[in-house]
């Protein structure tokens, strides 16, 4: 196996300037229409609002928006009761997602489509990833188009068998578990931060063999990994690594969404050790979620490969998600 590209450990990048406390806090809880990028210091006014919310879908959680916050550019608003979030990637038209807080949102999703069109010159300006919630909410309402976008549905699984593996349906998975029991040494533990860079050197390797430089998703993605790693503690991460042969070879992120769901946001894993995706999913579900109903693992965005993968696990449900645009 090749060498593993070590990277450096990323420190954080935000610096803030010495200045009044007044001038702080305006910066901190920017009101409609001005909006400010997303950072970590977003986190106090943001969780708890995105919490109260109880979200079914992934993006949902100021994890999620913060490690893919330079990817997609995210800024936020806070227009009376709700959370405006709105995406600029660069080199892409600016779309917002839902506006999260109380029903009825009538009125609010069309403010918000009103000024991506009008300030930020969006041609067809457009709500992405909402929730079953909102779609129920605009049903009826002819000033709006809703659509289903299956390439975003999120996969949602019962806990109880991502443990057992249990029945027909799971076969593949125990022989692929059993194999790797059968074959090597291994060791499961919590994450922590003296394996942070270790999972760093990892998904470097991992990053260098798929050639995340020529993909900007995959650099995206790899991106987000840093930052989650670099900040899982500031973030109440949980994670799990798995140790073979006293090397780590796999690891994975999440936390709880909603009350009765968590949220796996990052699995990586060495694919050359058969069975080693299975251990750390099923480990980290029986180590860490065995008292959590359910366990979402976010979309496959239309990858065949990703969608197959995620089909082998007998979701036990979708959790739908739509386009939001004006009629």
């Amino acid at each position: 196996m090749p060498v593993r590209d070590r990277r450096e450990f990323p420190g954080p990048k935000e610096v803030y300037e010495v200045m009044p406390e007044s001038c702080i806090l305006s910066i901190m809880t920017p009101s409609f229409p001005t909006f400010k990028p997303l950072e970590l210091a977003d986190r106090d006014t943001l969780h708890p609002i995105l919490w109260n919310y109880q979200p079914t879908t992934s993006e949902l959680t100021f994890t999620n928006l913060f490690i893919w916050r330079a990817h997609y550019g995210f800024s936020w608003s806070l227009a009376g009761e709700w959370l405006f979030l709105v995406a600029s990637p660069a080199g892409e038209e600016a779309f917002a997602y839902l506006p999260v807080g109380p029903s009825p949102r009538h009125d609010k999703v069309l403010e918000l489509l009103r000024w991506l069109r009008e300030e930020k010159g969006v041609a067809r300006p457009r709500i992405e990833r909402a929730d079953p919630r909102l779609a129920k909410e605009l049903f009826g309402d002819g000033r709006f188009r809703v659509e289903p976008v299956r390439d975003h549905f999120d996969y949602v699984y019962k806990t109880e068998n991502l443990i057992s593996l249990a029945g027909g349906a799971y076969r593949s998975k125990r022989n692929h578990i059993n194999y790797f029991l059968r074959s090597y040494s291994y060791r499961y533990e919590e994450l922590s931060p003296k394996h942070l860079q270790a999972c760093l050197d990892m998904t470097g390797y991992w990053c260098q063999v798929r050639r995340c430089e020529e993909d900007l998703g995959l650099l995206g993605e790899w991106d987000a990994i840093r930052e989650a790693l670099a900040h899982f503690e500031a973030l109440e991460l949980k994670g799990g690594v798995i140790f073979v042969e006293n090397r780590l070879e796999a690891f994975t992120l999440g936390e709880p969404l909603n009350g009765e769901t968590a949220v796996v946001h990052i699995e990586k894993a060495n694919a050359e050790i058969r069975g080693l995706y299975a251990m750390i999913n099923q480990q980290f579900c029986e180590r860490q979620w065995k008292d959590v109903p359910y366990v979402n693992r976010e979309q496959d965005l239309g990858e065949p490969g990703l969608r197959e993968a995620k089909l082998s696990y007998s979701p036990a449900n979708f959790v739908e998600k739509y386009r939001v645009t004006l009629a």
